[in-house]
């Protein structure tokens, strides 16, 4: 994600990724938000938005610093599309019980809580997708920058 502060301090970079469904004008043109968090510095390093697919687990993906697609290992769920993409070095598909996603299904419940448009169907929807990412990255940027301050 362009943006991102990546200097990390030395250690081992640990990622948890996640997808969470939205919509565009009407609940059956779906709009997928896929999330890289990193689980230590809390901040979204990676974002996709599309179809529940593996083109957009690719995305997600590119989306990434080079520094975490090296080195970083990847925790999701069984989601299909991960395995496809991240490297079986990098990848470590848990369920939600294990508790390795945890931050990043936090972020996934924030989201529709700061969101509006992401919840349903209301005055506040999105009827062009250009409009839809432009909220889901004003929140994005918001987000890591409250991070950087405190």
């Amino acid at each position: 994600m362009r943006g991102a502060d990546t200097r990390k301090k030395s250690g081992r970079l640990t990622l948890v990724l996640d997808e969470l469904w939205s919509f565009v004008g009407a609940k059956r043109h779906q709009q997928w938000l896929w999330l890289a968090l990193d689980r230590d510095s809390r901040a979204i390093v990676g974002v996709a938005i599309g179809p529940r697919d593996e083109a957009t687990a690719h995305a997600l993906w590119a989306s990434l610093p080079a520094i975490y697609r090296q080195c970083a290992v990847c925790y999701t769920d069984f989601w299909a599309a991960y395995a496809a993409v991240i490297p079986p070095k990098r990848h470590r598909p848990v369920g939600k019980e294990s508790g390795q996603t945890n931050h990043v299904e936090r972020v996934n419940n924030t989201l529709p809580q700061r969101i509006a448009r992401l919840v349903r169907k209301t005055l506040s929807f999105s009827k062009k997708v250009a409009n839809h990412i432009g909220a889901i990255w004003y929140f994005i940027h918001h987000y890591n920058a409250s991070l950087a301050g405190g």
